[in-house]
Formats: C-alpha cells, sequence, structure tokens
C-alpha cells in the first residue's frame, strides 16, 4: 500500500502515464568539482584536490570554476576531525571557489550538541569516531545516561576547533549554477528546487531515484553509495562510499558534459 500511494499521490502522474524525459546537458555558468561524502577520509581528500587542481590548471577559458562539497565530512573515519578542519580551512581561505553544503552526518552532530539525548542515534552512525578523533574517547553508542551525553556534548563544543561550529550552522543546504543543483542527499521531483523541504535535501526522497524531474535541472548529489559516479536522468552521483571502498570521487561538470575525477 505504501508503494502505491507513493506512485499515485496526487500531484504526480503514475509512471506508466508519464512521457519519458530525455534530459538536454547540464550548462553550469561555469566549471564545477562536485566532490562526494568524505567521512574523514583526508588521505583520499588529499590527493583528489591536488587532481582537481591539476586539472584546473590544465583547463581552457578564463580558469573560473566553483569546487562544491555535498557534506558528510565527519563520522566513520579515524581522521574526521583533521577531514572537518581541512575542510573548513579551505572554505574560509578561498570562498569564491570553494562551496560547502550541510550533509545529514554534520546535522546530527549540531542536534547532539543542541540537545545531548538525541547524542545515540548519532553515535550509532559514526559519531564515535568523530570523537576519537577529537580525543574525546569512552563514549558508547548506546546506555550512556542523559547527564553522561549532556557532559559529553559540553566536552564536544569545546573540542572543536575555532570557528568550526558556528560554520557548520551557516552551511547552506543546496547551491545552484544554470541547471545544475548542488545538495547533499536529494529532491522531492515534484516540487521546483527552489521549493524543497531542508529534510529533503539532507535525508534524500522515496521518489528521487525512480521518478524523473521534469524541469530540465540537473541535480549533483552525494548520500547514496554508487559503485561509481554516474551522470543519467538527471541525476549527477558522486558517492563512492571512501570510507568503506577507499574511493572518493568527484563530478566535473561542464557546459554539456560531465565526467569524473576519482582518488
Amino acid at each position: 500500500m505504501k508503494l502505491f500511494k507513493s506512485l499515485f499521490r496526487p500531484g504526480i502522474a503514475p509512471i506508466e502515464n508519464r512521457p519519458a524525459v530525455v534530459f538536454g546537458p547540464p550548462q553550469p555558468e561555469f566549471d564545477l568539482y562536485v566532490i562526494g561524502d568524505v567521512h574523514g577520509r583526508v588521505d583520499l581528500l588529499n590527493r583528489l584536490l591536488a587532481r582537481i587542481e591539476a586539472d584546473i590548471n590544465l583547463s581552457d577559458g578564463d580558469g573560473e570554476h566553483r569546487i562544491i562539497f555535498v557534506g558528510d565530512y565527519i563520522d566513520r573515519g579515524d581522521d574526521s576531525a583533521i577531514a572537518l578542519e581541512r575542510i573548513f580551512s579551505l572554505a574560509q581561505n578561498d570562498p569564491a571557489h570553494v562551496v560547502c553544503l550541510l550533509g545529514n552526518h554534520e546535522r546530527m552532530m549540531l542536534d547532539f550538541l543542541d540537545t545531548p539525548t538525541k547524542g545515540p542515534r548519532w553515535l550509532r552512525n559514526g559519531g564515535l569516531q568523530t570523537l576519537m578523533s577529537l580525543g574525546l574517547g569512552g563514549a558508547l553508542a548506546e546506555g550512556m545516561t542523559d547527564e553522561e551525553l549532556v557532559a559529553l556534548s559540553t566536552d564536544l563544543h569545546r573540542a572543536l576547533p575555532d570557528g568550526v561550529e558556528d560554520w557548520l550552522r551557516t552551511l547552506p543546504l543546496f547551491w545552484h549554477s544554470g541547471n545544475v543543483w548542488a545538495v547533499h542527499a536529494g529532491a522531492d521531483p515534484s516540487l521546483p528546487m527552489s521549493d524543497q523541504p531542508s529534510r529533503t535535501l539532507i535525508w534524500g526522497h522515496r521518489d528521487f531515484f525512480t521518478v524523473p524531474r521534469q524541469d530540465q535541472q540537473w541535480v549533483a548529489h552525494g548520500h547514496t553509495v554508487v559503485d561509481a559516479g554516474e551522470a543519467k536522468d538527471g541525476r549527477i552521483a558522486v558517492d563512492t562510499g571512501a570510507v568503506y571502498t577507499g574511493r572518493l570521487s568527484a563530478a566535473r561538470i561542464q557546459q554539456g558534459n560531465v565526467s569524473f575525477l576519482v582518488a
């Protein structure tokens, strides 16, 4: 019944009655490099950034570009704190060319800072590694008292590098150029990109991979792991599971073309 409702809810025609959508090419205003979920793999990030820099130096034209991070800088990887500080530094030093979005893992950490009793959810999903990378060992994914969670949240406030927490709280949920939109997780194909709910952009939408958009807007995203970066049906997937596979990918999106760089 749930599937039936998702396919036939008001405003979206049944899939079999919908005309096939032929997507025109992506048309950003300048070259984009959209980097997938890092999850603490700062070693892969450094290699990928070196490849991007070399590619920019070799490219033709005026060299105008943006490097876009789709979120999930932390958790699961042992070097989460180093990765977070590295990306923060890039954004601070070159705000004209580096764009950082908020991922669901950063959102979970901020929720824990604001409401410590929400901690177990974050800790179960990689927060333990982030805490350990900040020198805060001894936390448990389950079984901590409310008092222990409050104390841990206070310690986390103090352990984060100067400026990082405030920066995370200001990160946007989307960014776009031309007909290309970068988000963390996905988008509701029935809504204009400018009207997407925050939760959808951070956590995804049930129809994102099955219902094509009708507005010719391309959505570059992370969050869902794919074997290799891919661009089809208006979606550009860049999360190749760095912490599990040892591969961090970036989509190079140019006018009329999408290719991938991998470290």
